[in-house]
C-alpha cells in the first residue's frame, strides 16, 4: 500500500442484530483460532491495535486504560485492604496491571481459559500489560474460571470478573449466572468484593440490568454503575457485589487516602472525585435497573444481542 493510500480492509462489528459498527483496518497484526475461540490483533486507524475476540473489540491501545481503571479501581478501593485478588479472564494483562498498582496485595491469581490469547498477549500486547504477565505477584492458572473457585481454599478479598460477553456458543456465558455469583460470594472474605463487566447500557441493557439483578441476589450490597468507552460505541456496565462496604458511599476524602497509602499512580480515567459520578445514573437508566432484566440461571442464562 503505497504512502497516503487507505487500507480497503474493514472491521465490522456487530452491536445487535440491526445495528452495526465499521472500523477500517490499516494492518491484519494476527488472525487465529484457538481451541476456544477466533483471536485477532488488528491495527486500525482510529483506535491503534486491538484485541478481538469471536467479531468482539475487547481492548484498544486508544482507550483500554478506561475500561481496566473503571472496572479495577472501584471495587478494590471498596475493600479497606484486600490482599488476596482473584482475576477471572482478563487475558490480555491489564486487569492483572491496575489490580497491582495498589501496594497492599499480597497475591493475585489470574484464571483464564485460553493459555494462547495471553502468550499472544505476553508477545503482542507489552504496552498493555507492562509487564503484569510476569510479576511476581501474579500466579497464571489456565483453566475454567469456576471451576477454579469451585476447588479454591483460600479466599479471597476482591475478585474482579473480566471475561469475553455472555454470548451463545461461547466460553462465559455461565461466569454471569446466579450460580457463579453465589460461589464467587462464598469464596470471598467477610469484607469481600465482586466486579464484573456487565456489557453495554446501550446495545444490551436487558443483559446489563439483568446482570445488576442477578449480583443483587448473591450478595447483600449490589450497585451498577457504567463509563463511556470509544472503541466500544458504547456507555459500558459493570457491576460491583460486595459483603460489606457500600462502593456508592465511599467518600472522596476516603478514596483520596487510600489511593495516596496503596502508591496507586499512573491513573487516566479514574479520580477520587470521580468515582461516585460512575454510580449515579440518568433518570431513564435508574428505571430500566428497577424495572427490566431478570435473574440469570445456568439453566436460563442470558445472552448479548449479536
Amino acid at each position: 500500500m503505497s504512502a497516503g493510500e487507505v487500507s480497503p480492509i474493514l472491521f465490522v462489528e456487530h452491536q445487535t442484530p440491526y445495528t452495526s459498527v465499521t472500523h477500517r483496518v490499516r494492518k491484519v497484526v494476527y488472525a487465529g483460532t484457538t481451541q476456544y475461540q477466533r483471536v485477532e490483533l488488528l491495527d486500525t486507524y482510529d483506535f491503534g491495535l486491538c484485541l478481538v475476540l469471536d467479531g468482539k473489540l475487547q481492548s484498544s491501545a486508544f482507550d483500554e486504560w478506561i475500561y481496566h481503571e473503571a472496572l479495577v479501581h472501584p471495587a478494590m478501593l471498596t475493600h479497606p485492604h484486600p490482599r488476596r485478588v482473584a482475576i477471572i479472564g482478563g487475558g490480555e494483562g491489564a486487569t492483572a496491571r491496575e489490580a497491582l498498582k495498589h501496594s497492599c496485595v499480597e497475591e493475585a491469581v489470574m484464571v483464564d481459559l485460553d493459555r494462547e490469547v495471553v502468550e499472544l498477549a505476553r508477545r503482542r500486547l507489552r504496552f498493555m500489560h507492562r509487564g503484569a504477565l510476569d510479576h511476581p505477584k501474579l500466579k497464571l492458572v489456565f483453566m475454567d474460571g469456576r471451576k477454579f473457585l469451585e476447588e479454591a481454599e483460600h479466599g479471597f478479598d476482591v475478585i474482579i470478573v473480566d471475561v469475553t460477553d455472555p454470548l451463545a456458543g461461547g466460553p462465559s456465558y455461565l461466569l454471569y449466572t446466579k450460580e457463579f455469583y453465589d460461589l464467587a460470594s462464598s469464596k470471598l472474605t467477610e469484607e469481600g468484593v465482586l466486579a464484573t463487566q456487565a456489557t453495554s447500557t446501550t446495545y444490551s441493557l436487558e443483559c446489563f440490568a439483568s446482570i445488576a439483578k442477578t449480583v443483587a441476589s448473591s450478595f447483600p450490597i449490589a450497585r451498577a454503575y457504567k463509563a463511556w468507552v470509544p472503541s466500544y460505541s458504547s456507555e459500558w456496565g459493570f457491576v460491583i457485589g460486595s459483603k460489606r462496604h457500600d462502593p456508592a458511599k465511599l467518600s472522596a476524602k476516603t478514596i483520596a487516602e487510600r489511593l495516596r497509602r496503596r502508591g496507586v499512580k499512573a491513573l487516566k480515567f479514574y479520580t477520587a472525585r470521580l468515582h461516585r459520578q460512575l454510580f449515579t445514573h440518568p433518570k431513564y437508566l435508574e428505571k430500566a435497573l428497577k424495572e427490566r432484566g431478570r435473574l440469570i440461571k445456568d439453566d436460563q442464562p442470558i445472552y448479548m444481542p449479536a
